[in-house]
């Protein structure tokens, strides 16, 4: 059962809940309510790499001001 997260809309909490795909909604764990929503959730991954890839081909001569296409180096 994959974890989803929820916010209250009464009080505000926000909580996450183990629920069934098409599973009902669970009840805020804080005031009771019934009138939760799910919110949409991210995730993030972490690499190995020493430096950041930002999508572009390495070393010079790539696309980019700072590639040289611009003229800057």
């Amino acid at each position: 059962m994959p974890i989803y997260e929820f916010v209250c809309m009464k009080c505000e909490s926000h909580f996450e809940d183990l629920v069934a795909m098409g599973g009902d909604y669970p009840s805020c764990p804080d005031c009771d309510s019934s009138n939760v929503r799910k919110l949409l959730s991210v995730f993030t991954s972490h690499g190995t790499a020493e430096q950041p890839s930002f999508g572009g081909p390495t070393g010079g001569g790539g696309g980019g001001c700072c590639g040289g296409s611009c003229g800057c180096g």
